[in-house]
């Protein structure tokens, strides 16, 4: 694949959408970005407005790329137990970052409206990872050491904070809505190796129709 190509990765909260991002980054040999992002967005969106010409210059190529790579990934379960409240600014980083990171390499990106922020370009190809709640609630209680009633809570909480997010960049496009991705994928079903292989053969067959044309 002579191309640079991005996949976008959008799931649900314990369904392992993140360790699937992960691993197809290794297997292609390309970076996977997920919490970084807005890391390095939020110190951005934090600056004064009198910096916005050195901010844009630092969003560029090489320099934004070290800089996403100096900062530490989280593995671990992120979950949110807040409300969403927008953040225009921080979402606006959020974005560019995206897109640069789309022009400069062939990368995974997890979550941030990546597949809404990418839509138009092409060798862009969006996931969505989920499975039932019998499925996430042991490998949240398991992994954050946590009662079946917090992990339940937490569980919905997350979800809800992300589909609330979705919508609101989005202009009121729903989270789980199957025709914002190229495919919608059940990890329970089919296993989070068979998800890695599909998402991998998908992303080879689709750039192989460019290779053709």
């Amino acid at each position: 694949m002579a191309n640079n190509y991005v996949i976008t990765i959008a799931r649900g909260f314990g369904s392992g959408g993140k360790e699937i991002a992960s691993q197809v980054a290794k297997d292609l040999g390309i970076h996977c970005y997920e919490n970084r992002i807005l890391t390095l967005a939020a110190e951005y969106s934090g600056l004064d407005r009198s910096r916005f010409v050195e901010v844009d210059e630092r969003l560029k190529g090489s320099r934004l790329i070290t800089s996403l790579r100096e900062l530490p990934r989280t593995i671990s379960p992120k979950p949110e137990d807040r409300g969403f409240k927008s953040d225009t600014q921080l979402y606006h980083y959020e974005a560019e970052i995206i897109r640069q990171l789309a022009d400069t390499e062939s990368c995974v990106i997890v979550g941030k409206c990546a597949d809404f922020v990418l839509k138009d370009r092409p060798h862009v190809y969006s996931f969505y990872i989920e499975a039932p709640r019998a499925y996430c609630l042991p490998r949240i209680m398991k992994k954050m050491n946590i009662s079946e009633a917090e992990a339940n809570r937490l569980i919905s909480k997350t979800d809800k904070y992300r589909a609330d997010y979705y919508k609101y960049y989005t202009g009121g496009n729903y989270w789980t809505n199957p025709v914002n991705y190229d495919l919608t994928l059940n990890s329970d079903r089919i296993g989070q190796e068979n998800c890695i292989e599909l998402i991998k053969q998908y992303v080879k067959m689709r750039e192989s129709q460019y290779e053709d044309v």
